[in-house]
C-alpha cells in the first residue's frame, strides 16, 4: 500500500466493513447475486476486493514534473489524501519525479477478472453500451492531482445505476458492476495516459488504487445490494 490509514480512511473502511456485514447476512440467505455469481462467490470477491486495496502491483516506470507548489502545500496534501508525499518529495530528482505506475489488487486485478467472467458467461452489450458513458463521465469528471495522482469522485458509479434500470432494469446490478466500475478504470486509464507530464506529477500513478478505490468499491457495493430488489 503507498499511503496510510489517517483517521479519515480509517472511517471510510469502517463504513465499507459495516456495510458487508448485512452483505454476508444476505449472501449467507442467498439473496444476493450479480449475474452468474451466486452468493457465496460474490461475497469472497467483496472481501477480497477490500483486503487487496493494500496491495499495489508496480507495471510501469515514467518521469514527471514536480510542481513548484508542491514543496508549500505538501503536508496539507499528505493528510487529505494520505499519502507520504513529503517523504516522496525528498526522493529522486530536485524537480522531476521518478513516477512507479501501479495497478492494485483490489481495485484492479480482481474487478477486472469479474467483469471478463461476467462479460464472457453471460454477454450484455448493454452493459458495453453503459460504460461508455462512464467512461466519458470519469475521463471528464477525473483530475490529476500533483502529488497524489488520478482523482476521480467518489460517487461516479452511481451514474451507472438509472441506466441500467432503464435500459434492463432485471439485469440492473450486473450492468452496474460491469459498466460503473470498468468505465471507471478505463477513465483513469485514460487520465492517467494523457495528462501533462511536464507540468504535472507524482511519484506514483495509482490505477484502482488511491484516489480511485472507493468510487470503485462503492460501487461494487452498490451493484450487490441493487440484486436483492430484482
Amino acid at each position: 500500500m503507498r499511503g496510510y490509514l489517517n483517521k479519515s480512511e480509517i472511517r471510510t473502511y469502517a463504513i465499507f466493513a459495516l456495510i458487508l456485514l448485512p452483505i454476508t447476512a444476505l449472501c449467507y440467505k442467498g439473496e444476493l447475486s450479480i449475474g452468474t455469481l451466486t452468493p457465496f462467490p460474490l461475497i469472497i470477491i467483496l472481501f477480497l476486493m477490500l483486503f487487496g486495496s493494500f496491495i499495489e502491483i508496480p507495471i510501469a516506470d515514467i518521469r514527471t514534473r514536480k510542481n513548484e507548489q508542491l514543496f508549500k502545500f505538501a503536508p496539507l496534501i499528505e493528510d487529505i489524501y494520505s499519502v507520504p508525499l513529503v517523504k516522496e518529495l525528498n526522493m529522486g530528482k530536485e524537480r522531476v519525479f521518478n513516477t512507479t505506475v501501479t495497478v492494485n489488487m483490489g481495485g484492479f486485478i480482481i474487478p477486472i477478472i469479474t467483469i471478463i467472467y461476467l462479460l464472457f458467461t453471460n454477454p450484455f452489450v448493454t452493459a458495453l453500451e453503459v460504460m461508455l458513458i462512464i467512461i466519458a463521465a470519469a475521463t471528464i469528471l477525473s483530475e490529476m492531482v500533483n502529488g497524489v495522482g488520478i482523482i476521480v469522485p467518489e460517487y461516479i458509479g452511481i451514474i451507472a445505476i438509472p441506466f441500467a434500470l432503464i435500459t434492463t432494469p432485471q439485469e440492473a446490478a450486473t450492468i452496474t458492476f460491469i459498466a460503473g466500475i470498468g468505465g471507471i478504470l478505463i477513465g483513469v486509464i485514460a487520465s492517467a495516459i494523457t495528462f501533462n507530464k511536464e507540468k504535472n506529477g507524482s511519484a506514483y500513478i495509482n490505477i484502482g488504487g488511491a484516489g480511485s478505490f472507493k468510487a470503485i468499491y462503492a460501487t461494487a457495493l452498490l451493484a450487490s445490494l441493487i440484486s436483492y430488489f430484482i
